[in-house]
């Protein structure tokens, strides 16, 4: 009775973020999650290590077999897999970090500032921020090209960066303003009223508030941008390519070692997968047969 007491206190007193840990810990499938994308953001900053080889240039014979000098083998024209595999999740990592940031400040901001505007304002803002997502994927791409080249603008890293925020703030809006919604309207003004500058409202009271709906937009953005390959491979240039347009020019080609990491991939997942939900149901079955024994030795 003592020990549930305590853990009730520890509970109430412990900060959001201290909640969130403390779930995510329990989180099974999120820890996973979290250890595969640390994995694979190390292998990506450790590349020249891991695949000395220039992903753009020739580094062997042509469609080779993977040995200790090329892991995954070569492709048709003789480059490194490995090397360009990792390129090409650098890129996506990249890419998707600045996006999230970016698009989550970006359209946090706009969520709050469209609950202190006008209802028409906020109406045509609102429909505006739904066309990307009700849009088709390749309408948006095309609308991006078109809008690079009428400006001249070089297609790279920044046009792929720019599509990017562009696409992903509004998923950041549509997770934030159903938080900022909810918040009594004069909280900023009652805050104000006590002494706290505009600033010091915003920042303590305002947004520690709505963070649940900041967090899952940022998930939702950092998801999206990692996943995307249309919009990415209408508005990149320049040999710029994230890990999506690597596997798919590689898979063009009907390289084996491009279905061997597929392969293995997908049952790296499934093993984590089944370890993540087998594990929890024996512990939580082991207790139910110690008191079963105890009963019958009784």
């Amino acid at each position: 009775m003592m020990n549930s007491t305590k853990k009730n206190i520890d509970i109430s007193n412990e900060s959001y973020w201290q909640t969130v840990f403390r779930r995510f810990r329990k989180h099974r499938l999120a820890m996973v999650s979290m250890i595969l994308l640390l994995i694979l953001g190390g292998a990506s900053l450790f590349a020249p290590i891991i695949a000395p080889y220039d992903p753009a240039e020739l580094a062997g014979p042509f469609a080779a077999a993977p040995s200790a000098e090329f892991l995954l083998g070569t492709d048709q024209i003789g480059r490194d897999v490995l090397s360009r595999l990792l390129y090409g999740m650098r890129i996506s990592l990249l890419v998707g970090i600045m996006a999230t940031l970016i698009s989550t400040v970006a359209g946090t901001i706009s969520a709050i500032g469209l609950s202190k505007s006008q209802k028409v304002v906020r109406d045509v803002v609102e429909q505006v921020n739904n066309f990307p997502i009700m849009n088709p994927e390749i309408v948006t791409a095309i609308g991006f090209m078109l809008l690079f080249i009428t400006f001249k603008v070089e297609r790279g890293y920044i046009t792929m960066l720019l599509a990017h925020i562009a696409f992903c703030i509004p998923y950041v809006m549509l997770s934030v303003m159903p938080k900022v919604r909810s918040l009594d309207p004069n909280l900023a003004d009652a805050a104000m009223d006590l002494g706290a500058t505009p600033w010091v409202a915003l920042t303590k009271v305002i947004v520690p508030q709505i963070t649940p709906g900041i967090i899952s937009g940022a998930l939702i953005a950092f998801t999206m941008s990692i996943d995307d390959f249309i919009i990415s491979y209408f508005v990149t240039g320049g040999g710029v390519k994230n890990l999506s347009i690597m596997v798919y020019t590689m898979s063009k080609r009907i390289n084996p070692s491009i279905n061997a990491v597929s392969s293995r991939v997908v049952v790296i997942i499934t093993i984590a997968l089944v370890i993540v939900n087998v594990i929890p149901m024996i512990t939580a079955n082991r207790p139910k047969n110690t008191e079963i024994k105890k009963r019958t030795f009784v």
